[in-house]
């Protein structure tokens, strides 16, 4: 194909071309031959290479460039790719010689049409870019969406890619980022804090069992020394005194669970070393004598008749 179209170019093949010139039909007042579709399908497969080679290579300058950030490397990749289509688009009209005042009958109907049945593409696309543009949202992000709990994978033209701890991927839509409410763990700080409950028994030394808790956390990799680990009494229940550990990480993505885990093993070490107990529930259970006149008649049933009272 490539050689008919480059042959037909410099001029050889001179029976071939002048054969595939008489193969023709009429459109109207527009004559199409065989050679005109050769032509055509050859520039528009050299116009689409052309085309993927020059995007390739801005894409890779785009991705390679430190200046950018995430968010912005994402924005300029989708933009440079609708760049580049709509130019080798409007290439590919001009070189094939196509009138486009002969589709302006058909512009209004096919553009409703286009606008109705792409409606929630374009919207998606729309909200993609704003989405990088005011940049609340960027690969590497930490989010929860309903009931999705991840980090951002990928914007792409119609959804974000959320990967979940438990290797899911979800793809939630554009539009969807815009309009729910989306709680991002990572938006203007990657420090998140963590709150770690566990009781004591009331005949425990409470002081004791504070520092503990705050040794047991100040010695877990993952959780931070600045801001430092704190413990309060939080209320006393009616099984024990209760506590409320607060520490703070800056690794969302690897997880919360685990860290929470970590710092149970290690007050559990602990209490268990210096002799602090943990409650179990308790419940006090008082007989009080019945009288014979208080107490209810037992009933059973009778095979053959009505029931007998004994």
């Amino acid at each position: 194909m490539l050689f008919i179209v480059l042959a037909s170019r410099l001029g050889g093949l001179t029976p071939l071309v002048a054969g595939l010139d008489r193969a023709s039909m009429g459109i109207g007042t527009r004559r199409i031959s065989l050679l005109d579709v050769v032509n055509a399908v050859g520039l528009s497969l050299l116009l689409f290479l052309a085309a993927r080679a020059l995007l390739g290579l801005i894409l890779r300058w785009i991705g390679q460039a430190r200046v950018l950030d995430a968010a912005q490397r994402v924005l300029f990749q989708k933009l440079a790719q609708i760049a580049v289509v709509t130019f080798a688009i409007f290439i590919g009209i001009d070189l094939l010689g196509i009138d486009l005042t002969a589709l302006a009958v058909f512009s209004g109907a096919f553009g409703l049409a286009i606008g109705f049945g792409l409606q929630k593409t374009l919207g998606n696309l729309i909200a993609g870019l704003i989405l990088l543009l005011d940049r609340s949202i960027k690969p590497g992000d930490v989010i929860a969406v309903g009931d999705t709990f991840g980090w951002v994978n990928k914007i792409g033209v119609r959804a974000v890619s959320v990967l979940t701890r438990d290797g899911k991927e979800h793809l939630i839509p554009n539009e969807r980022l815009m309009t729910d409410e989306v709680e991002n763990w990572s938006f203007s700080s990657r420090d998140v804090r963590v709150h770690v409950g566990f009781r004591v028994s009331f005949d425990c030394d409470l002081r004791l069992a504070q520092r503990l808790a705050v040794e047991a956390a100040s010695v877990s990799p993952r959780v931070l020394t600045d801001p430092a680990p704190v413990c309060w009494i939080k209320a006393f229940g009616d099984n024990g005194v209760e506590f409320d550990l607060r520490i703070w990480i800056d690794s969302p993505e690897a997880g919360v669970g685990n860290v929470t885990s970590d710092v149970f093993f290690r007050i559990w070490d602990l209490f268990k070393e210096h002799g602090v107990t943990m409650p179990v529930p308790q419940r006090d259970l008082r007989f009080h004598p019945i009288s014979e006149t208080q107490s209810a008649p037992m009933t059973e049933p009778h095979q053959d008749g009505p029931t007998v009272n004994r």
